[in-house]
């Protein structure tokens, strides 16, 4: 709470494109805060529900996404937000602990639309906090590896293997062939999601006791990050960031590396950037596992209804129409953005071999821990995992990467533990029935 109250005396951000779906003048107007492409394509969905609900009219807001989250908050500090909108899966545990979200389970339980095992289930998972359901799932979004085909094919490998070990050998082959001025995989350091990735597979959680601690001394994220930073070690990757390869699509065509972890969009990034000639050359493939096929990240974004929504039933009647199959393909269509129910897949335009393989890793994801200050310990995560990265060389020897592994999964547990302190306070005087902690 005293985060959000903090942002009381914030200055209202602008920069709102608006734009009414239909006659803003009908008996009911829905307000919708939509981000991004996905406000502009809402609008034009929007025409269509109201031409099924006459008595309706939906008023699409558009925010950027670099403005939406400090939006949103400060709209329930000033008790001025929407009856729905849009929200990335990670920020609804932030939202619904403030209590500014409405739960969703009496809405879904009578649904004969939202129907709750024709989604995957650990996209399903990220709109639940504590039991209780807040946002139905709009869009899905993963990662999985991107590959060159023949390189890996040179090296032995038809396919991309589906283990760490096999995998790894196949990277080791690779780089062998490729010279040392070319590797097997980037890992750019400034981005978290390829370690958070490997870590999602373990079977320790990377918080403990209902997220009031961090955990990651436990083996399950030393063992992600000995296999992650082992790739620098062999010089499988570069030591670089994303913004000295702003372009991983034209960098993965020169060779300059033969995999590199990223979502759904960069399929159309390939078939746009590459020739003909060329198109052949590369695929996408589900992340491997440390023993088999590996789970990988569950993202995207949900429709939320707000708890001060002046129009609940109306918001909830756009939110069903929005989960529709066909016009779940129709938003695919407009934007790229992946389906999150298993029957809106049924349509040739999402046959495409490079988009298979997503439909295949969304059986397999996991949700981040569901704590609001998430977001904070990944950014932790990815400052302590890049110190170590550029701490490793040729010549660091085992019990060396050891040492550093446990060096760095202490650090980032005194960072986790530190950022969720108030949190274990808040719940302490929950759990007390003397309001003690």
């Amino acid at each position: 709470m005293t985060r959000a109250a903090g942002l009381a005396a914030l200055v209202a951000l602008g920069g709102l494109v608006s734009c009414n779906c239909g006659d803003a003048a009908g008996p009911t107007t829905v307000r919708f805060w939509a981000m991004g492409r996905e406000g502009e394509v809402a609008a034009e969905l929007c025409a269509d529900f109201e031409r099924d609900h006459p008595g309706i009219r939906i008023d699409v807001q558009q925010l950027p996404w670099t403005s939406a989250h400090e939006k949103l908050l400060t709209a329930f500090v000033g008790d001025a937000t929407p009856d729905l909108a849009q929200l990335g899966n990670t920020w609804l545990p932030e939202l619904a602990t403030l209590g500014a979200l409405a739960p969703l389970d009496a809405q879904v339980s009578g649904s004969s639309i939202v129907r709750t095992p024709d989604y995957f289930s650990g996209i399903w998972e990220t709109n639940q906090l504590d039991g209780t359901l807040y946002g139905v799932p709009w869009y899905v979004d993963t990662r999985l590896v991107f590959y060159r085909r023949d390189r890996f094919a040179a090296a032995g490998f038809a396919t991309l293997p589906q283990t760490w070990p096999a995998w790894q050998g196949a990277m080791r082959a690779i780089k062998a062939q490729a010279g040392a001025d070319r590797y097997a995989i980037l890992l750019p350091l400034d981005e978290f999601e390829q370690l958070l990735a490997l870590a999602l597979q373990q079977d320790e959680p990377l918080l403990r006791e209902g997220g009031r601690w961090g955990n990651f001394r436990g083996a399950g994220f030393r063992r992600a990050l000995s296999f992650y930073l082992s790739m620098f070690v062999e010089q499988l990757a570069p030591v670089t960031t994303q913004i000295q390869v702003p372009n991983p699509w034209d960098e993965l065509a020169r060779g300059y590396f033969s995999c590199f972890l990223h979502g759904p969009w960069s399929i159309g990034e390939f078939k746009r950037r590459l020739p003909a000639a060329q198109q052949g050359i590369w695929a996408t493939a589900p992340l491997p596992g440390p023993t088999g096929p590996g789970a990988s990240i569950a993202g995207g974004s949900s429709l939320v209804v707000f708890r001060r929504a002046a129009h609940p039933r109306e918001a909830w009647q756009l939110i069903e129409y929005l989960s529709r199959p066909e016009v779940q393909r129709k938003f695919y269509e407009l934007t790229g953005n992946l389906p999150p129910r298993r029957t809106s897949w049924d349509d040739p335009r999402l046959a495409d071999e490079h988009v298979r393989a997503f439909r295949d890793q969304l059986e397999r994801v996991k949700r981040t821990p569901p704590v609001p200050e998430w977001e904070r310990i990944a950014t932790e995560m990815r400052v302590v995992s890049e110190r170590a990265a550029r701490r490793v060389s040729p010549a660091t020897t085992a019990a060396e990467l050891a040492a550093i592994v446990d060096a760095a999964a202490a650090e980032l547990d005194g960072h986790a533990d530190q950022i969720l302190e108030k949190r274990r306070w808040i719940l302490g005087q929950r759990d007390d029935p003397r309001g003690q902690p």
